[in-house]
Protein backbone atom coordinates (compact mmCIF):
# COMPACT_ATOMS: atom_id res chain seq x y z
CA UNK A 1 0.00 0.00 0.00
CA UNK A 2 0.83 3.58 -0.81
CA UNK A 3 0.46 6.34 2.13
CA UNK A 4 0.84 9.00 -1.12
CA UNK A 5 -2.19 8.78 -2.63
CA UNK A 6 -4.41 10.23 0.00
CA UNK A 7 -2.13 12.98 0.20
CA UNK A 8 -3.63 15.03 -2.75
CA UNK A 9 -6.71 15.02 -0.22
CA UNK A 10 -5.71 15.19 2.70
CA UNK A 11 -3.22 18.42 2.13
CA UNK A 12 -5.43 20.80 0.42
CA UNK A 13 -8.29 20.10 2.60
CA UNK A 14 -6.14 20.54 6.08
CA UNK A 15 -4.62 23.75 4.82
CA UNK A 16 -8.41 24.98 3.57
CA UNK A 17 -9.53 24.04 7.28
CA UNK A 18 -6.95 26.08 8.71
CA UNK A 19 -7.88 29.06 6.58
CA UNK A 20 -11.23 29.15 8.04
CA UNK A 21 -9.99 29.60 11.37
CA UNK A 22 -7.59 32.44 10.25
CA UNK A 23 -10.03 33.93 8.59
CA UNK A 24 -8.86 37.18 8.38
CA UNK A 25 -4.82 36.45 7.45
CA UNK A 26 -5.49 36.95 3.76
CA UNK A 27 -1.78 36.68 2.88
CA UNK A 28 -1.32 33.28 4.74
CA UNK A 29 -4.50 32.49 3.05
CA UNK A 30 -2.80 33.00 -0.73
CA UNK A 31 0.61 30.76 0.72
CA UNK A 32 -1.42 28.26 2.18
CA UNK A 33 -2.96 28.36 -1.21
CA UNK A 34 0.42 28.01 -3.42
CA UNK A 35 1.75 25.46 -0.91
CA UNK A 36 -0.59 23.19 -0.71
CA UNK A 37 -1.51 22.85 -4.60
CA UNK A 38 2.45 22.77 -5.55
CA UNK A 39 2.71 20.55 -2.60
CA UNK A 40 -0.23 17.93 -4.72
CA UNK A 41 1.17 18.39 -7.81
CA UNK A 42 4.53 17.77 -6.41
CA UNK A 43 3.05 14.26 -5.16
CA UNK A 44 1.26 13.45 -8.38
CA UNK A 45 4.67 13.56 -10.12
CA UNK A 46 6.11 11.09 -7.42
CA UNK A 47 3.06 8.76 -8.09
CA UNK A 48 3.30 8.68 -11.98
CA UNK A 49 6.66 7.98 -11.65
CA UNK A 50 5.65 4.89 -9.32
CA UNK A 51 3.14 3.99 -11.70
CA UNK A 52 5.80 3.66 -14.43
CA UNK A 53 8.02 1.62 -12.27
CA UNK A 54 5.76 -0.40 -10.14
CA UNK A 55 2.77 -0.31 -11.97
CA UNK A 56 -0.63 1.11 -10.64
CA UNK A 57 -0.69 2.17 -6.40
CA UNK A 58 -3.36 1.23 -4.11
CA UNK A 59 -4.41 2.21 -0.50
CA UNK A 60 -6.37 0.35 1.54
CA UNK A 61 -7.93 2.79 4.34
CA UNK A 62 -7.98 0.95 7.86
CA UNK A 63 -5.86 -2.34 6.27
CA UNK A 64 -9.49 -3.19 5.51
CA UNK A 65 -9.41 -5.59 2.29
CA UNK A 66 -11.10 -4.74 -0.27
CA UNK A 67 -13.90 -4.40 -0.92
CA UNK A 68 -15.17 -4.01 2.55
CA UNK A 69 -13.38 -1.03 2.96
CA UNK A 70 -12.56 2.08 1.28
CA UNK A 71 -9.83 2.01 -1.52
CA UNK A 72 -8.24 4.58 -3.34
CA UNK A 73 -6.26 3.63 -6.33
CA UNK A 74 -3.55 5.30 -8.85
CA UNK A 75 -3.17 4.39 -12.09
CA UNK A 76 -1.20 6.59 -14.62
CA UNK A 77 -4.47 8.02 -15.78
CA UNK A 78 -6.15 9.41 -12.71
CA UNK A 79 -2.10 10.24 -11.27
CA UNK A 80 -1.93 12.53 -14.83
CA UNK A 81 -5.30 14.32 -13.99
CA UNK A 82 -4.18 14.76 -10.43
CA UNK A 83 -0.73 16.74 -12.08
CA UNK A 84 -2.82 18.70 -14.81
CA UNK A 85 -5.21 19.74 -12.07
CA UNK A 86 -2.89 21.08 -9.62
CA UNK A 87 -1.00 23.08 -12.44
CA UNK A 88 -3.92 24.41 -13.64
CA UNK A 89 -5.32 25.18 -10.33
CA UNK A 90 -1.80 27.24 -9.51
CA UNK A 91 -2.28 29.17 -12.30
CA UNK A 92 -5.27 29.97 -11.47
CA UNK A 93 -5.25 31.10 -8.50
CA UNK A 94 -1.89 32.90 -9.48
CA UNK A 95 -4.60 34.91 -11.46
CA UNK A 96 -6.67 35.31 -8.91
CA UNK A 97 -4.29 37.14 -6.31
CA UNK A 98 -4.66 40.26 -8.62
CA UNK A 99 -8.29 40.04 -9.69
CA UNK A 100 -10.59 38.01 -6.86
CA UNK A 101 -10.86 41.33 -4.66
CA UNK A 102 -10.37 41.84 -1.50
CA UNK A 103 -14.17 41.10 -0.14
CA UNK A 104 -14.47 37.83 -1.81
CA UNK A 105 -11.04 36.90 -0.40
CA UNK A 106 -12.76 37.59 2.90
CA UNK A 107 -15.33 35.69 2.45
CA UNK A 108 -13.46 31.99 2.41
CA UNK A 109 -12.57 32.18 -1.19
CA UNK A 110 -8.83 30.80 -0.78
CA UNK A 111 -10.62 28.15 1.54
CA UNK A 112 -13.35 26.96 -1.06
CA UNK A 113 -10.67 27.24 -3.59
CA UNK A 114 -8.72 24.19 -2.04
CA UNK A 115 -12.16 22.34 -1.20
CA UNK A 116 -13.04 22.07 -4.84
CA UNK A 117 -9.64 20.63 -5.68
CA UNK A 118 -10.44 18.46 -2.77
CA UNK A 119 -13.29 16.91 -3.89
CA UNK A 120 -11.82 17.19 -7.69
CA UNK A 121 -8.71 15.20 -6.52
CA UNK A 122 -10.68 12.64 -4.45
CA UNK A 123 -12.93 12.05 -7.66
CA UNK A 124 -9.69 10.73 -9.43
CA UNK A 125 -8.35 8.34 -6.83
CA UNK A 126 -11.40 7.30 -5.03
CA UNK A 127 -11.76 3.00 -5.80
CA UNK A 128 -15.65 3.06 -5.32
CA UNK A 129 -18.75 4.45 -6.52
CA UNK A 130 -20.09 5.44 -2.83
CA UNK A 131 -16.84 7.76 -2.37
CA UNK A 132 -17.33 9.11 -5.88
CA UNK A 133 -20.16 10.35 -4.21
CA UNK A 134 -19.02 11.62 -1.86
CA UNK A 135 -16.37 13.53 -3.35
CA UNK A 136 -18.52 14.85 -6.50
CA UNK A 137 -20.10 16.55 -3.10
CA UNK A 138 -17.49 17.98 -1.89
CA UNK A 139 -16.30 19.50 -5.27
CA UNK A 140 -20.22 20.76 -5.99
CA UNK A 141 -20.55 21.86 -2.17
CA UNK A 142 -17.57 24.05 -2.49
CA UNK A 143 -18.79 25.12 -6.16
CA UNK A 144 -22.32 26.44 -5.21
CA UNK A 145 -20.10 29.06 -3.13
CA UNK A 146 -17.94 29.93 -5.68
CA UNK A 147 -20.48 30.55 -8.36
CA UNK A 148 -22.48 32.88 -5.98
CA UNK A 149 -19.52 34.90 -3.77
CA UNK A 150 -19.83 37.96 -4.43
CA UNK A 151 -23.63 38.14 -5.03
CA UNK A 152 -23.92 40.12 -8.65
CA UNK A 153 -28.13 39.34 -9.95
CA UNK A 154 -26.32 37.15 -12.81
CA UNK A 155 -24.76 35.22 -10.19
CA UNK A 156 -27.88 34.62 -8.16
CA UNK A 157 -29.51 33.37 -11.29
CA UNK A 158 -27.42 31.34 -12.60
CA UNK A 159 -26.29 30.11 -9.45
CA UNK A 160 -30.16 28.85 -8.89
CA UNK A 161 -30.16 26.80 -12.29
CA UNK A 162 -26.68 25.15 -11.36
CA UNK A 163 -27.83 24.35 -7.75
CA UNK A 164 -31.14 22.82 -9.35
CA UNK A 165 -29.41 20.57 -12.07
CA UNK A 166 -27.18 19.31 -10.05
CA UNK A 167 -29.14 18.75 -6.91
CA UNK A 168 -30.91 16.67 -9.09
CA UNK A 169 -28.28 14.71 -10.89
CA UNK A 170 -27.01 13.75 -7.41
CA UNK A 171 -30.64 12.94 -6.17
CA UNK A 172 -30.59 9.84 -9.11
CA UNK A 173 -26.85 9.33 -8.54
CA UNK A 174 -27.87 7.95 -5.23
CA UNK A 175 -30.62 6.17 -7.01
CA UNK A 176 -28.22 4.12 -9.60
CA UNK A 177 -25.78 3.27 -6.29
CA UNK A 178 -28.84 2.17 -4.79
CA UNK A 179 -29.86 -0.20 -8.00
CA UNK A 180 -26.61 -1.59 -8.18
CA UNK A 181 -25.99 -2.50 -4.67
CA UNK A 182 -28.91 -4.29 -4.48
CA UNK A 183 -27.67 -6.60 -7.53
CA UNK A 184 -23.96 -6.67 -7.40
CA UNK A 185 -23.92 -6.26 -3.16
CA UNK A 186 -20.51 -4.08 -3.92
CA UNK A 187 -19.57 -0.46 -5.00
CA UNK A 188 -15.71 -1.30 -5.12
CA UNK A 189 -15.07 -0.75 -9.26
CA UNK A 190 -12.71 -3.50 -9.03
CA UNK A 191 -15.45 -5.80 -7.32
CA UNK A 192 -17.81 -4.73 -9.61
CA UNK A 193 -16.32 -5.34 -12.85
CA UNK A 194 -15.74 -8.63 -11.53
CA UNK A 195 -19.56 -9.25 -10.55
CA UNK A 196 -20.81 -7.53 -13.82
CA UNK A 197 -18.37 -9.81 -16.12
CA UNK A 198 -19.57 -13.31 -14.16
CA UNK A 199 -23.09 -12.34 -14.38
CA UNK A 200 -22.98 -10.78 -17.67
CA UNK A 201 -24.59 -7.52 -18.14
CA UNK A 202 -27.99 -8.28 -18.09
CA UNK A 203 -30.60 -5.92 -19.74
CA UNK A 204 -30.85 -4.55 -15.84
CA UNK A 205 -27.40 -3.98 -15.77
CA UNK A 206 -27.43 -1.90 -19.00
CA UNK A 207 -30.44 0.08 -18.14
CA UNK A 208 -28.61 1.11 -14.98
CA UNK A 209 -25.85 1.75 -16.75
CA UNK A 210 -27.52 4.21 -19.25
CA UNK A 211 -28.82 6.17 -16.10
CA UNK A 212 -25.51 6.38 -15.01
CA UNK A 213 -24.05 7.94 -17.79
CA UNK A 214 -27.09 10.33 -18.20
CA UNK A 215 -25.96 11.38 -14.36
CA UNK A 216 -22.46 11.86 -15.51
CA UNK A 217 -23.52 13.76 -18.21
CA UNK A 218 -25.45 15.89 -16.63
CA UNK A 219 -22.24 16.87 -14.41
CA UNK A 220 -20.03 16.99 -17.87
CA UNK A 221 -22.33 18.68 -20.17
CA UNK A 222 -22.55 15.99 -22.24
CA UNK A 223 -25.78 16.68 -24.64
CA UNK A 224 -27.75 17.62 -21.34
CA UNK A 225 -25.43 20.96 -20.82
CA UNK A 226 -28.51 23.74 -21.05
CA UNK A 227 -26.84 24.94 -17.36
CA UNK A 228 -23.39 25.56 -18.50
CA UNK A 229 -23.39 28.48 -20.97
CA UNK A 230 -24.93 30.66 -18.20
CA UNK A 231 -23.22 29.17 -15.16
CA UNK A 232 -19.70 29.57 -16.44
CA UNK A 233 -20.31 32.69 -17.52
CA UNK A 234 -21.52 34.56 -14.27
CA UNK A 235 -18.53 33.87 -11.52
CA UNK A 236 -15.41 35.91 -11.96
CA UNK A 237 -13.04 35.19 -14.39
CA UNK A 238 -10.18 32.62 -12.42
CA UNK A 239 -13.34 30.61 -10.63
CA UNK A 240 -14.74 30.69 -13.98
CA UNK A 241 -11.48 29.49 -15.76
CA UNK A 242 -11.10 26.48 -12.97
CA UNK A 243 -14.48 25.38 -13.46
CA UNK A 244 -14.07 25.06 -17.52
CA UNK A 245 -11.19 23.30 -16.95
CA UNK A 246 -11.93 20.70 -14.24
CA UNK A 247 -15.39 20.11 -13.29
CA UNK A 248 -16.90 19.08 -16.75
CA UNK A 249 -13.85 16.93 -16.80
CA UNK A 250 -14.41 15.36 -13.11
CA UNK A 251 -17.80 14.30 -15.43
CA UNK A 252 -15.83 12.87 -18.15
CA UNK A 253 -13.31 10.60 -16.05
CA UNK A 254 -16.19 9.13 -14.55
CA UNK A 255 -17.39 8.34 -17.61
CA UNK A 256 -14.30 6.67 -18.79
CA UNK A 257 -14.18 4.54 -15.36
CA UNK A 258 -16.68 3.15 -15.52
CA UNK A 259 -17.11 2.09 -19.05
CA UNK A 260 -13.81 0.97 -19.26
CA UNK A 261 -13.64 -1.27 -16.13
CA UNK A 262 -17.50 -2.28 -15.21
CA UNK A 263 -19.73 -1.58 -18.39
CA UNK A 264 -17.56 -2.30 -20.94
CA UNK A 265 -19.55 -5.74 -22.31
CA UNK A 266 -22.00 -4.49 -24.15
CA UNK A 267 -20.25 -1.27 -26.40
CA UNK A 268 -22.89 -1.90 -29.41
CA UNK A 269 -25.40 -0.47 -26.95
CA UNK A 270 -23.49 1.94 -24.20
CA UNK A 271 -20.55 3.16 -26.54
CA UNK A 272 -22.63 3.60 -29.44
CA UNK A 273 -25.26 5.84 -27.08
CA UNK A 274 -22.23 7.63 -26.04
CA UNK A 275 -20.88 8.24 -29.35
CA UNK A 276 -24.31 9.69 -30.39
CA UNK A 277 -24.27 11.93 -27.18
CA UNK A 278 -20.69 13.22 -28.10
CA UNK A 279 -22.02 14.03 -31.92
CA UNK A 280 -24.78 15.43 -30.20
CA UNK A 281 -22.85 17.61 -27.74
CA UNK A 282 -20.16 18.60 -30.70
CA UNK A 283 -22.91 19.75 -33.11
CA UNK A 284 -24.98 21.91 -30.87
CA UNK A 285 -21.68 23.39 -28.98
CA UNK A 286 -20.40 24.50 -32.22
CA UNK A 287 -23.44 25.89 -33.67
CA UNK A 288 -24.06 27.89 -30.20
CA UNK A 289 -20.30 28.82 -30.34
CA UNK A 290 -20.57 30.29 -33.76
CA UNK A 291 -24.02 32.25 -33.77
CA UNK A 292 -22.88 34.52 -30.18
CA UNK A 293 -21.22 37.23 -30.22
CA UNK A 294 -20.33 37.62 -26.63
CA UNK A 295 -16.87 36.66 -25.85
CA UNK A 296 -18.22 34.37 -22.33
CA UNK A 297 -21.03 32.79 -24.26
CA UNK A 298 -19.00 31.74 -27.22
CA UNK A 299 -15.71 30.33 -24.90
CA UNK A 300 -18.93 28.47 -22.92
CA UNK A 301 -19.75 26.86 -25.82
CA UNK A 302 -16.53 25.73 -26.52
CA UNK A 303 -16.02 23.92 -23.09
CA UNK A 304 -19.39 21.59 -24.47
CA UNK A 305 -17.15 21.40 -28.15
CA UNK A 306 -14.26 19.44 -26.12
CA UNK A 307 -16.42 17.41 -24.32
CA UNK A 308 -18.25 16.03 -26.72
CA UNK A 309 -14.65 15.58 -28.56
CA UNK A 310 -13.44 13.74 -25.69
CA UNK A 311 -16.25 11.19 -25.48
CA UNK A 312 -15.73 10.49 -28.97
CA UNK A 313 -12.87 8.77 -28.27
CA UNK A 314 -14.50 6.78 -25.29
CA UNK A 315 -17.04 5.76 -28.15
CA UNK A 316 -14.97 4.20 -30.54
CA UNK A 317 -13.56 1.81 -27.59
CA UNK A 318 -10.07 1.45 -29.46
CA UNK A 319 -6.57 1.55 -28.11
CA UNK A 320 -6.38 5.29 -30.33
CA UNK A 321 -9.24 7.07 -29.61
CA UNK A 322 -8.89 6.45 -25.74
CA UNK A 323 -5.27 7.72 -26.64
CA UNK A 324 -6.76 10.66 -28.43
CA UNK A 325 -8.33 11.08 -25.39
CA UNK A 326 -6.06 11.21 -23.01
CA UNK A 327 -3.81 13.53 -24.75
CA UNK A 328 -7.39 15.24 -25.61
CA UNK A 329 -8.28 15.68 -22.01
CA UNK A 330 -5.06 17.11 -20.59
CA UNK A 331 -5.08 19.55 -23.45
CA UNK A 332 -8.06 20.58 -22.97
CA UNK A 333 -7.84 21.01 -19.15
CA UNK A 334 -4.98 23.69 -20.15
CA UNK A 335 -6.32 25.47 -22.70
CA UNK A 336 -9.90 25.88 -21.33
CA UNK A 337 -8.08 27.56 -18.56
CA UNK A 338 -5.89 30.20 -20.63
CA UNK A 339 -8.60 30.97 -23.05
CA UNK A 340 -10.98 31.82 -20.25
CA UNK A 341 -8.14 33.65 -18.55
CA UNK A 342 -7.52 35.22 -21.87
CA UNK A 343 -11.66 36.29 -22.44
CA UNK A 344 -11.49 37.51 -18.71
CA UNK A 345 -8.54 39.79 -19.02
CA UNK A 346 -10.06 41.31 -22.48
CA UNK A 347 -13.26 41.91 -20.74
CA UNK A 348 -11.53 43.34 -17.63
CA UNK A 349 -9.64 45.92 -20.13
CA UNK A 350 -12.70 46.84 -22.31
CA UNK A 351 -15.44 46.42 -19.70
CA UNK A 352 -17.58 44.66 -21.98
CA UNK A 353 -17.71 41.42 -23.92
CA UNK A 354 -19.88 42.17 -27.07
CA UNK A 355 -17.47 42.22 -29.72
CA UNK A 356 -18.94 44.86 -31.53
CA UNK A 357 -18.26 47.07 -29.06
CA UNK A 358 -14.04 46.00 -28.95
CA UNK A 359 -11.65 46.71 -31.43
CA UNK A 360 -7.87 47.22 -31.78
CA UNK A 361 -6.47 45.83 -28.49
CA UNK A 362 -3.60 44.31 -29.96
CA UNK A 363 -1.45 47.80 -30.36
CA UNK A 364 -1.75 48.40 -26.94
CA UNK A 365 -1.42 44.94 -25.44
CA UNK A 366 0.77 42.50 -28.32
CA UNK A 367 1.47 40.07 -25.96
CA UNK A 368 -2.46 39.45 -25.02
CA UNK A 369 -3.06 39.17 -28.37
CA UNK A 370 -0.61 37.23 -29.74
CA UNK A 371 -0.77 34.46 -26.55
CA UNK A 372 -5.00 34.33 -27.69
CA UNK A 373 -4.18 33.30 -30.94
CA UNK A 374 -1.76 30.69 -30.12
CA UNK A 375 -4.51 29.61 -27.65
CA UNK A 376 -6.79 29.59 -30.72
CA UNK A 377 -4.88 27.33 -33.25
CA UNK A 378 -4.88 25.02 -30.53
CA UNK A 379 -8.38 25.25 -28.99
CA UNK A 380 -8.97 23.72 -32.92
CA UNK A 381 -5.78 21.31 -33.38
CA UNK A 382 -3.43 23.09 -34.98
CA UNK A 383 0.23 21.35 -35.10
CA UNK A 384 2.03 21.66 -33.33
CA UNK A 385 -0.09 22.83 -30.31
CA UNK A 386 -1.07 20.69 -27.82
CA UNK A 387 -4.67 19.49 -29.78
CA UNK A 388 -3.71 18.20 -32.62
CA UNK A 389 -2.30 14.91 -31.80
CA UNK A 390 -5.33 13.86 -29.68
CA UNK A 391 -7.89 15.00 -32.38
CA UNK A 392 -5.75 12.74 -34.99
CA UNK A 393 -5.81 9.55 -32.65
CA UNK A 394 -9.33 10.38 -31.89
CA UNK A 395 -10.76 10.16 -35.46
CA UNK A 396 -8.67 7.76 -36.42
CA UNK A 397 -10.00 5.52 -33.93
CA UNK A 398 -13.35 6.57 -34.70
CA UNK A 399 -12.44 5.28 -38.24
CA UNK A 400 -11.54 2.29 -37.29
CA UNK A 401 -14.14 1.93 -35.33
CA UNK A 402 -16.17 2.21 -38.39
CA UNK A 403 -18.13 5.35 -36.93
CA UNK A 404 -16.93 7.53 -39.82
CA UNK A 405 -20.00 9.98 -39.03
CA UNK A 406 -18.62 10.64 -35.52
CA UNK A 407 -15.33 11.39 -37.13
CA UNK A 408 -16.68 13.59 -39.96
CA UNK A 409 -18.13 15.51 -37.05
CA UNK A 410 -15.14 15.81 -35.06
CA UNK A 411 -13.54 17.58 -37.85
CA UNK A 412 -16.50 19.79 -38.82
CA UNK A 413 -16.96 21.11 -35.41
CA UNK A 414 -13.37 21.47 -35.07
CA UNK A 415 -13.11 24.22 -38.03
CA UNK A 416 -16.36 25.80 -36.23
CA UNK A 417 -14.90 26.20 -33.10
CA UNK A 418 -11.54 27.41 -34.98
CA UNK A 419 -14.38 29.88 -36.60
CA UNK A 420 -15.47 31.05 -33.44
CA UNK A 421 -12.02 32.25 -31.48
CA UNK A 422 -10.70 33.63 -34.88
CA UNK A 423 -13.68 35.85 -34.51
CA UNK A 424 -12.92 36.81 -30.94
CA UNK A 425 -9.39 37.07 -32.20
CA UNK A 426 -10.12 39.76 -35.41
CA UNK A 427 -12.97 41.56 -33.52
CA UNK A 428 -10.63 42.48 -30.74
CA UNK A 429 -7.39 42.98 -31.36
CA UNK A 430 -7.24 43.83 -35.04
CA UNK A 431 -8.99 46.77 -36.52
CA UNK A 432 -9.09 50.85 -35.40
CA UNK A 433 -7.91 51.63 -31.23
CA UNK A 434 -10.62 53.75 -29.97
CA UNK A 435 -9.84 52.81 -26.14
CA UNK A 436 -6.58 53.99 -25.11
CA UNK A 437 -4.81 52.68 -21.95
CA UNK A 438 -5.76 55.47 -19.92
CA UNK A 439 -9.59 54.80 -21.05
CA UNK A 440 -9.46 51.15 -20.21
CA UNK A 441 -11.78 49.85 -16.93
CA UNK A 442 -8.83 47.42 -15.81
CA UNK A 443 -5.15 45.86 -16.51
CA UNK A 444 -2.66 43.38 -17.49
CA UNK A 445 -0.39 44.08 -14.52
CA UNK A 446 -0.21 40.85 -12.36
CA UNK A 447 -1.89 38.54 -14.51
CA UNK A 448 0.14 37.72 -17.46
CA UNK A 449 2.05 35.49 -16.02
CA UNK A 450 0.14 32.25 -15.30
CA UNK A 451 -1.54 33.04 -18.49
CA UNK A 452 1.97 33.27 -20.34
CA UNK A 453 2.76 29.70 -17.95
CA UNK A 454 -0.81 28.18 -19.59
CA UNK A 455 0.31 29.55 -23.40
CA UNK A 456 4.06 28.30 -22.71
CA UNK A 457 2.79 24.82 -21.55
CA UNK A 458 0.41 23.95 -24.51
CA UNK A 459 2.89 24.54 -26.91
CA UNK A 460 5.42 22.27 -25.00
CA UNK A 461 2.78 19.80 -24.64
CA UNK A 462 2.40 19.93 -28.42
CA UNK A 463 6.43 19.86 -29.45
CA UNK A 464 6.69 17.43 -27.09
CA UNK A 465 4.20 14.75 -27.11
CA UNK A 466 6.61 11.73 -27.86
CA UNK A 467 8.33 12.52 -24.27
CA UNK A 468 4.67 11.54 -22.27
CA UNK A 469 3.42 9.09 -24.55
CA UNK A 470 5.16 6.33 -22.53
CA UNK A 471 2.74 7.73 -19.66
CA UNK A 472 -0.01 8.04 -21.83
CA UNK A 473 -0.03 4.27 -23.47
CA UNK A 474 0.20 3.33 -19.80
CA UNK A 475 -2.71 4.80 -19.14
CA UNK A 476 -4.77 3.29 -22.15
CA UNK A 477 -3.07 0.15 -21.39
CA UNK A 478 -5.30 -0.37 -18.05
CA UNK A 479 -8.26 1.58 -19.94
CA UNK A 480 -8.16 -1.44 -22.22
CA UNK A 481 -7.41 -3.96 -19.43
CA UNK A 482 -9.33 -3.99 -16.67
CA UNK A 483 -7.42 -7.35 -15.32
CA UNK A 484 -4.83 -4.88 -14.72
CA UNK A 485 -7.01 -2.68 -11.95
CA UNK A 486 -8.57 -5.72 -10.37
CA UNK A 487 -5.51 -7.77 -9.68
CA UNK A 488 -3.76 -4.32 -8.50
CA UNK A 489 -6.35 -3.87 -6.00
CA UNK A 490 -6.91 -7.64 -4.82
CA UNK A 491 -3.15 -7.25 -4.53
CA UNK A 492 -3.46 -11.00 -6.83
CA UNK A 493 -5.87 -12.68 -4.58
CA UNK A 494 -8.96 -13.87 -6.01
CA UNK A 495 -11.90 -11.59 -5.47
CA UNK A 496 -14.66 -12.43 -3.15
Amino acid sequence: MNNLIIMPIIIPLIAGMVMVIFRRNLKLHKILSLIALSGSGIIAVKLMGENKNDGIQTLHLGDWKPPFGVSMVADMFSSMMLLITSIVAVCCLLYAFRSIGEERESHYFYPLFLFLITGVNGSFITGDLFNLFVCFEVMLISSYVLISLGGTKVQLRESIKYVLTNIISSFLFLVAIAYIYAITGTLNFAHLSVRVAETGQSGLLTIISILLLVIFSLKAALFLFFWLPGSYSAPPTAVAAVFAALLTKVGIYAIFRLFTLVFYHEPKVTHLLIGILGAATMILGAIGAVAHWDIKNILAYNVIIGVGFIIAGLASFSIEGLTGSVYYMIHDIIVKALIFLLGGTIISLTGTGKLKDMSGLIRNHPYLGWMFFIAALSLAGIPPLSGFLGKVFITQGTFEAGYFWLGAIGLLTSLMALYSVIKIFMNCFWGETFLSEEMESGTTKGVMFPIACLSLLTILLGLGAEGISAYTQLAVQTLMNPEIYIQAVFGGETAP
